[in-house]
């Protein structure tokens, strides 16, 4: 067995030392910067109701159809933005592992044996030489806190990276969602294409029989196949828009969604819960989104590039040594007085290198200040996206009750219309002006309920929630 018991107390002295001085850096101190946006929302905008935070909230919980849940859990399962972004966490921790590996010495174990023949005269001599040693080469002392600063950027940057893994996972719940719901929308307006076009179909065939008797006029029927091929070609146009919904929806999933979870014509109804949102609402609670969070991370390793980059300019000392064996014979190679050992500390001190070195600290100072840049951005565009879906929020229950009277209205007076022309009073021109603005707010009512469903999934993600959800 090899002996270290005359190896240099020097060596452990140096070790030691460099542990202790590892504890500095010469990277600034952090402070984060202040928000550049108000601290609460405006009032105006917010619902006054008990404060509830949404990032608190299990996605289970806001998602409240089964066929949602199934969905979103096939493409926590599927997607590959989310699977290229798992991945990317998993290349950032070995990153930093290598990294962490670099600031402590590596030891290796070596063991030969020689052997030579010199022959003169006829004769042939043979000599043999063992050694065995265990040793370290090439181990900076991080004297100036260099290598703990790198060792900090990588960490940051691995923490940066996990951020953008969960803010990849919030946005993809929030898509697939709205995706979802969308399906939803496009399928109550064929529903009601085609309902619109099978009314049309029976005015058509009653003005047939009127015009045979002379009742009404040709243009009349003339105006009334036109409505109804404008039907046959809303029909097409909303079923094709269906199936491209249909398709964004398998594409954000990851695969194909079955029919069984595709939402019927209710979908809209108690969907997708609305978490209470406090009036008054502090911007602070921005600063845990995961994108926020991403940019100072990515703030703080800036912050360490600059410690790394200052310690450049101070001379960096290195060591290698090993202790082992050596013995011309193999079988004497463990025996009294074959013991070797050697030590040889190496310092480079920088004296010319053309402002390269000065480049580099300006380099890492104005990647700080961008990343400071960066950071406020990513705030203020927090702040946007919550401000706005709370300022939609605030009006869409007015908005639809203001919709939903104007259908019933739109309804009254295409019925009215109608009956006024099938006994005669009128020409079929009122009766089609009123069926277009009652089939428009039908359709309007539509759209305005995918906007309040889809504001519900809005507010949940720019809060913050889904970042954590899981299968």
């Amino acid at each position: 067995m090899i002996q270290f018991d005359r190896f240099p107390r020097l060596v452990l002295s140096v070790v030691c030392a460099s542990i202790l001085a590892g504890c500095s850096s010469m990277a600034p101190q952090y402070t984060q910067p202040a928000s550049p946006v108000p601290a609460q929302f405006p009032a105006a905008t917010a619902a006054a109701e008990p404060a509830t935070s949404f990032t608190s909230m299990d996605w289970h919980d806001v998602f409240l159809d089964e066929r949602l849940r199934q969905v979103i859990a096939l493409a926590l399962q599927n997607n590959r933005d989310l699977r290229v972004a798992v991945l990317n966490i998993e290349k950032a921790r070995a990153q930093y592992q290598f990294q962490r590996a670099n600031s402590l010495p590596s030891i290796d174990a070596t063991g030969s044996q020689t052997t030579s023949a010199t022959g003169s005269n006829g004769k042939t001599s043979i000599s043999r030489s063992a050694s065995a040693t265990v040793g370290f080469s090439s181990w900076e002392l991080d004297l100036f806190g260099r290598i703990r600063s790198l060792n900090d950027e990588a960490l940051q940057t691995y923490l940066a990276t996990a951020q953008t893994q969960r803010s990849t996972r919030m946005s993809l719940v929030a898509e697939v969602a709205g995706d979802w719901l969308t399906v939803a929308a496009y399928q109550q307006r064929v529903a009601l294409a085609r309902q619109t076009l099978e009314s049309q179909q029976k005015t058509l065939a009653l003005t047939r029989q009127m015009h045979d008797t002379g009742a009404v006029a040709g243009t009349d029927l003339a105006t009334v196949e036109a409505s109804v091929q404008s039907a046959r070609a809303d029909v097409a146009s909303y079923a094709t828009s269906l199936d491209e919904a249909r398709n964004a929806l398998d594409l954000v999933v990851g695969t194909a969604v079955s029919a069984d979870l595709l939402p019927d014509a209710a979908a809209y109804d108690n969907a997708v819960a609305l978490a209470p949102v406090s009036a008054n609402m502090s911007s602070s609670v921005l600063l845990q989104r995961p994108d926020v969070l991403s940019a100072e991370y990515t703030l703080k390793a800036a912050n360490a590039d600059i410690g790394a980059a200052r310690a450049a300019f101070f001379p960096t000392i290195s060591l290698t040594g090993s202790a082992g064996v050596g013995s011309d014979a193999l079988s004497t190679l463990f025996s009294a007085g074959t013991r070797t050992w050697s030590f040889m500390p190496t310092i480079s001190v920088p004296i010319f290198h053309a402002g390269a070195l000065q480049a580099s600290l300006d380099v890492a100072r104005i990647s700080s200040n961008i990343a400071v840049a960066q950071y406020e951005k990513a705030i203020q565009s927090a702040f946007q996206e919550t401000a706005d879906a709370l300022a939609v929020r605030a009006r869409l229950d007015e908005r639809l009750d203001a919709q939903r009277a104007l259908v019933n209205a739109s309804q009254r007076s295409y019925t009215l219309a109608d009956a006024r022309y099938k006994n005669g009073v009128d020409s079929y021109l009122l009766t089609l002006v009123a069926q277009r603005a009652f089939y428009s707010a039908q359709q309007d009512l539509i759209s305005l309920q995918l906007s309040e469903a889809t504001n519900r999934v809005t507010l949940y993600k720019v809060l913050g929630g889904g970042a954590d959800a899981n299968s």
